[in-house]
């Protein structure tokens, strides 16, 4: 029976005294040495691993350490180890966020060297949440492989994908019965109104994308009043930013119109009529789209996608409906798309009642302002990245417009967007998904059916990995399958000329799907990080690089050079959000190494403090011994 004697930092301990156990501290050993940046130690199984009994300088090392390593977790999520307000833009302390780790200043000979050690192989990393002897980093590939993560994946994703299909139904059922008005210039006018309208309302809609993320912090934390905060100051303040945008377009339609319109344009006669009555739609659109990310921020993405196949199945009906049989025409598709809207809305608000995301005490009272500064502070940020967007949609609906006044670029234009949208559903779903699981994971906290800690910056890491490797695979799949679709899609158009315009376009749009699948998931995690600035500057960036394309690739190539134009457009975002994942991210190997070190750097300290102490604590008993002795 041999004893394995270590020695470290002046202090020694007998950890293993049967021959047996060698072969598993050696493999404690390797990943001491070659885990990169991830020093780990032995979870509180180890029992013979004891600081020594009675030193209060060791106690006091344990809570220091711990303190340390909470307040730098936070560095994560631009939290505070603080009690009050954090800094992050998520406004909470991320309390619940802990280190399961013990690790004391001396490692000295324990006096119960028989206890047991059947725990002895038991890992826990300095960050993580995954109490496996494997780190996180290592156990789970980045490539799909249907293990565990990419089941629950699949099990979120896939509604979110089914709800992310049905929306653009709107717009898709709409054109579809226009188109067969067999009027130009009636689907021209309706996709120039629809842009004003959708511009208009984005600009305002920065709250959906902040809501998402702070719920989903909030109920991984298991917390049903932060949860009602989140969701009812959203709605009390897209209440007031609805109201002034439903104004907005109600009082200055001409205005609004002119951003994509010339004045005296043929269009208008059907554009004017169909924004004035989707500008009634604010509200209830802004409502139904909080709803939708309260829902997903609780994990439930089946909710909202029975509501919104509810709503567009009656939008379904009911179009035609207006459009013909009442001899509405074009405002006939927009008072359809309206009362769908105001039945989302109701329904959403109702089911949110029920399941306590909201509650009264917080809906009818005007929240004070250091509660609502999260949202206000992410919701800037975005506010910049959505105005970028909506620059960039206006300058190609206005190039787009001016290429030709028969309205045959701007019908062959929207069914180009048709096309990418088959595509852009799935990736845009991915995208959802990414910006409220990954601040989910980055949380570490207990699992309540096998008791196990689950989450930290490593899981978050390695989901952030899965899914962008879904996006590439999904991506070229997607555009694959749309290039072999283009002549069926293009038959939605009775009128040849349109369909010979809109073919180009559509087969870029299709090959652009390759890396869209990176972009719009890299975005998503972007926002769940909470990174709303860097983001905002990337599409600033991009937005920068495409006004420019448009004012010499249409020239040149007429509708397909607008479509270049958006390529541009999408590679400069793949640029930035390369940068978020691997060079300054919160979740960037760097950024993770960078803060383990710093961790570690601060917990060798703190032993080292505690273990002065404890010698100043030995010289003071050994003094009063010995004057107990003399006395």
């Amino acid at each position: 029976m041999a004893r394995l004697k270590v020695s470290w930092k002046g202090t020694s301990t007998h950890i293993f005294k049967e021959s047996s156990m060698l072969p598993t501290f050696l493999l404690v050993a390797f990943l001491l040495t070659f885990e990169n940046g991830g020093v780990h130690c032995f979870a509180n199984g180890l029992h013979n691993l004891r600081p020594s009994t009675g030193s209060k300088a060791n106690a006091n090392a344990n809570y220091l350490s711990t303190t340390r390593r909470n307040t730098n977790i936070n560095e994560w999520t631009g939290g505070s180890a603080q009690n009050g307000p954090s800094a992050s833009p998520f406004g909470r302390r991320q309390s619940t966020v802990q280190v399961q780790r013990r690790m004391t200043s001396n490692y000295v000979s324990s006096s119960s060297e028989d206890e047991n050690v059947d725990n002895q192989k038991e890992i826990l990393s300095l960050r993580g949440g995954d109490s496996t002897v494997v780190p996180t980093k290592e156990l789970v590939k980045a490539w799909p492989c249907g293990d565990a993560l990419d089941k629950k994946l699949i099990k979120i994703a896939l509604p979110c994908i089914a709800n992310f299909a049905i929306n653009p139904l709107v717009g898709a059922v709409d054109l579809f019965w226009i188109n067969r008005m067999g009027n130009t210039l009636a689907v021209a006018g309706q996709a120039a109104a629809n842009q004003i309208f959708s511009s208009a309302f984005w600009l305002t809609s920065f709250l959906p994308s902040v809501t998402a993320t702070l719920v989903a912090r909030e109920y991984a934390m298991g917390s049903e009043d932060g949860v009602q905060e989140a969701v009812c100051q959203a709605l009390i303040l897209g209440t007031i930013v609805a109201i002034l945008g439903s104004f907005l377009i109600l009082s200055r339609p001409e205005q609004m119109l002119s951003g994509v319109l010339k004045s005296g344009a043929p269009a208008r006669e059907f554009a004017r009529p169909y924004l004035l009555i989707r500008g009634f739609g604010f509200l209830p659109s802004l409502y139904s789209l909080i709803g939708f990310s309260a829902f997903r921020g609780t994990m439930d993405t089946i909710t909202p996608l029975k509501i919104s196949l509810f709503a567009n199945i009656l939008n379904a009906v009911v179009d035609p409906l207006l459009i013909f049989n009442a001899k509405m025409g074009v405002s006939g598709a927009a008072l359809a798309t309206l009362i769908s809207e105001l039945c989302s809305a109701a329904l959403f608000t109702t089911l949110m009642w029920k399941k306590k995301l909201i509650s009264a005490s917080k809906l009818f009272r005007l929240p004070k302002l250091e509660k609502l500064m999260p949202l206000l502070k992410g919701g800037a940020a975005l506010q910049l990245r959505n105005f970028a967007l909506n620059l960039t949609f206006l300058a190609v609906t206005r190039v787009t417009q001016s290429i030709d006044e028969t309205g045959v670029a701007a019908a062959a234009h929207a069914m180009a967007i048709q096309t990418f949208q088959i595509g852009g559903i799935v990736l845009l779903a991915l995208s959802t998904v990414a910006s409220f699981i990954v601040p989910s994971d980055m949380i570490e906290k207990i699992d309540e059916k096998t008791g196990e800690k689950i989450g930290g910056p490593r899981t978050a890491r390695a989901t952030v990995n899965r899914l962008m490797a879904w996006g590439l695979i999904l991506g070229t799949v997607l555009g694959s399958l749309q290039i072999v679709i283009i002549p069926k899609l293009l038959q939605a158009s009775p009128l040849e000329e349109v369909r010979t315009a809109a073919k180009v376009p559509a087969i870029l749009a299709s090959v652009y799907q390759c890396f869209n699948g990176l972009v719009f998931i890299g975005e998503g995690v972007m926002v769940g990080t909470g990174s709303f600035m860097q983001l905002s500057i990337s599409t600033l960036i991009a937005t920068a690089g495409t006004l420019v394309a448009l004012k010499e690739l249409p020239t040149k190539f007429g509708l397909t050079g607008v479509w270049m134009s958006f390529g541009v457009f999408n590679v400069l975002r793949l640029a930035g959000v390369a940068i978020h994942q691997l060079v300054n991210g919160p979740l960037s190997e760097r950024t993770i190494a960078r803060i383990e070190a710093k961790a570690q750097a601060e917990l060798v300290t703190v032993e080292e403090a505690a273990r002065v102490e404890a010698d100043e604590g030995d010289d003071e008993n050994g003094e009063q011994t010995k004057k107990n002795q003399y006395f």
